[in-house]
Formats: C-alpha cells, sequence, structure tokens
C-alpha cells in the first residue's frame, strides 16, 4: 500500500504542476493583446480628431464663400437696379441742349422783328443736332426713297403706278422709320409702285 499512495502522491503533484503550468501559459499572451488593443485605439482617436479638425476648416471656408457669393449677388442687383433707373441719364444730357435750342428758337418766332430765314436756318440747326445725338446712341433712320421695298423695315401704305420706276421700288416716304442697335423700333411708311395696268387705249394702240 505504501508504493501505491506513493504512486497517487506523485501523480496529484505532476497534475497540480500541470495546471499551473497551464494558467501561467495561459495569462502570458494576454499583456501584449491588451498594449495592441490601447495602440489602435489610440491612431484611431487621433484620426477622429484630424477628421473632426479638417471637417471644421472646410465648414468655415463653405460659410465665408456663401458669404461672398450672397454679397456678389446683392451687388450685382443693385447694379442692375442702378441701370434701370439711370440708363438714360447720358442720352439726357445730350438730349437737354436741344431742347434748349427749340425753346429759345421759339421765343424768337414770337417776336415782332422774327426773321423767317434766321428761323429756319435755327431749325435746320437743331435738327441736325438731334440727328448727330440720334446717331451717336445707335439710331438708324430709315429712308428708304429709291431703294427696293424691305417688309421687314417698311410698311407699305399704297400702290402707285410709275413707269419711271421699277416695280416693288418706295417711291416715297409719308414716315421714317428708325432702327436702335440693328434693331427695329418703327417701321417706315411708304408708297410703293406697281407696274402701269394697259389701259384700253394702250391696247388698241397695239391692236
Amino acid at each position: 500500500m505504501t508504493k501505491q499512495a506513493d504512486h497517487e502522491d506523485v501523480a496529484e503533484s505532476e497534475k497540480a504542476t500541470d495546471n499551473v503550468t497551464e494558467q501561467q501559459a495561459g495569462t502570458t499572451p494576454d499583456e501584449p493583446e491588451t498594449t495592441t488593443e490601447d495602440d489602435t485605439i489610440a491612431a484611431l482617436e487621433q484620426k477622429l480628431s484630424a477628421a473632426e479638425a479638417k471637417a471644421e476648416e472646410n465648414w468655415d471656408k463653405a460659410v465665408r464663400a456663401t458669404a461672398e457669393l450672397e454679397n456678389v449677388r446683392r451687388r450685382a442687383a443693385r447694379d442692375l437696379e442702378n441701370a434701370h433707373k439711370y440708363a438714360l441719364e447720358k442720352f439726357l444730357n445730350d438730349l437737354l441742349p436741344i431742347k434748349d435750342s427749340l425753346e429759345m428758337g421759339l421765343q424768337a418766332a414770337q417776336a415782332d422783328d422774327a426773321d423767317v430765314t434766321k428761323l429756319r436756318e435755327g431749325s435746320e440747326l437743331i435738327l441736325k443736332m438731334l440727328a448727330d445725338t440720334l446717331e451717336k446712341f445707335g439710331v438708324e433712320v430709315l429712308d428708304p426713297v429709291g431703294h427696293d421695298f424691305d417688309p421687314e423695315h417698311h410698311q407699305a401704305m399704297t400702290m402707285l403706278e410709275s413707269p419711271d420706276h421699277e416695280p416693288n421700288t418706295v417711291v416715297a416716304v409719308m414716315q421714317k422709320g428708325y432702327k436702335l442697335n440693328d434693331r427695329l423700333v418703327r417701321p417706315a411708311m411708304v408708297a410703293v409702285a406697281k407696274a402701269p395696268e394697259n389701259n384700253e387705249n394702250n391696247v388698241d394702240e397695239k391692236a
């Protein structure tokens, strides 16, 4: 029995030794794994902080860009409003001297000793001033006597027989037309030539 007891004691001792070894073997790998997780978390936190900083920077840029765009829109709206209000200012400055000349001419015409010749010359001068001003601002006069009838720029008021003109030729202008920068403002009212109709006498002569 003594040998059997000794054998059992040795077995239990070996078993206890194996348990201690297993416990030590199980706890030893835990330490480096914990260290790796900590490093990963720290790296992720660093990346998150960098991303948040970048997002804040981009947000500031977006806010400034939006504000600048709004300022540009407001300036454009103000400039457009002023352009509508004062578009004729320069034209008016050139037109006022013509009005002044007309008023002076009217006063001169009311005088008892008014000189008709001078009044006519003054009127012609004022008319030339007006024509020059209109031309300066892109206004073109349509006075198509002798030219072919153009339905895009002329309005035919009547047809006249004219042996001296080719058919469809403008022979008279009742009212001049005008274009502004190549855009029609008012068509010229015209009389257009047509071929003479053969009367009975002409038929007899040909017969």
